[in-house]
């Protein structure tokens, strides 16, 4: 019988790397979970580990480890406008720690999750991943894709193996922060009223976690180049304005009145309309089941269930 695989999942008590660490124990993984809990939750997770930022700490965690998957970041793309160092430390600085552990280490395999922000305002949509070049319009943005050259870089310099993974917006169960949660937070607190950043139209893809899931582990099981780069979303778009109906819908209201903050996006740095494509996913066999709307609607029933 083969050994187990010994992984560590950087920001694995978090939303995305908690539902990854589900799907790696039903695999018969051993699985570490290396979170500082700035944006995961001590209840989604056991066995947890430290900061990113700590390099003695992450050099532990890599010792005898066969493969990690780096879903550790500061997720908030909004406040790199008003802290503008938070995703340099918790995005850049934590993966370089992370990329030195693992050229001390054993670990010389490494999936990323990266972002549709890299891509900035891309001209062509669906935006393929050679699509360049490369304008991230917010910090958060700009961290990824520097997180993205120091791993490509590192693969090469140091024979280590990449998949990278530029992430529609994720939703479903464990949600912590997005469109979604704020509109049901809104409501909760005025359910006559919700307001709507921008103008309402911005027009995005939405994906639900457990396909996310699905597809890291296909692409990287199909997969075996040096630096493997893919996009993950859905294959067609919503508006902010149709999430606000459908979360009304969902929380049994009527009569809400829909206020907008006006202009084009939603804050600077938002990127106004986003669809990813995935015809290289595609190609090697993987193609998302659920549309936008339904991974929207399914996220919605259980964040309210939850609260």
């Amino acid at each position: 019988m083969p050994a187990k695989k010994r992984v560590l999942v950087t920001g694995g008590a978090g939303f995305i790397g908690s539902n990854l660490v589900d799907r790696l124990l039903e695999k018969e993984s051993e699985v570490i979970v290396f979170d500082n809990l700035s944006s995961g939750k001590m209840d989604f997770i056991e066995n947890l580990l430290g900061d990113l930022l700590d390099p003695e700490a992450i050099e532990k965690a890599c010792k005898d480890t066969d493969m990690v998957y780096h879903v550790a970041a500061n997720p908030d793309v909004k406040l790199g406008a008003s802290d503008t160092k938070v995703h340099l430390d918790q995005n850049i600085l934590a993966t370089y720690n992370l990329l030195e552990a693992m050229r001390k280490g054993s670990a010389k395999q490494i999936a990323f999750t990266s972002t549709s922000t890299v891509y900035g305002e891309a001209s062509i949509m669906p935006t393929p991943e050679n699509y360049g070049p490369l304008v991230p319009i917010s910090l958060y943005g700009a961290s990824k894709l520097a997180c993205e050259a120091l791993i490509t870089s590192y693969s090469h310099t140091f024979d280590m193996q990449a998949w990278i993974f530029r992430f529609a917006n994720i939703v479903g169960p464990r949600s912590t922060h997005g469109i979604t949660v704020d509109f049901i937070k809104k409501l909760k607190e005025n359910p006559r009223k919700l307001e709507i950043l921008g103008d309402g139209k911005q027009e995005k893809s939405y994906l639900h976690v457990s396909e996310c899931v699905n597809a890291i582990l296909f692409a990287i099981e199909k997969n075996k180049k040096e630096v493997n780069i893919f996009n993950i979303g859905s294959e067609d778009t919503i508006s902010a304005t149709e999430i606000g109906k459908i979360v009304v819908e969902e929380m049994g209201l009527s009569d809400v009145e829909f206020t907008y903050t006006g202009g084009s996006r939603g804050w600077k740095g938002d990127v106004p309309r986003m669809r990813l494509g995935i015809e290289k996913l595609k190609a090697i066999g993987w193609k998302p089941e659920y549309t936008s709307e339904r991974s929207v609607r399914e996220t919605a029933r259980a964040v309210i269930d939850k609260r």
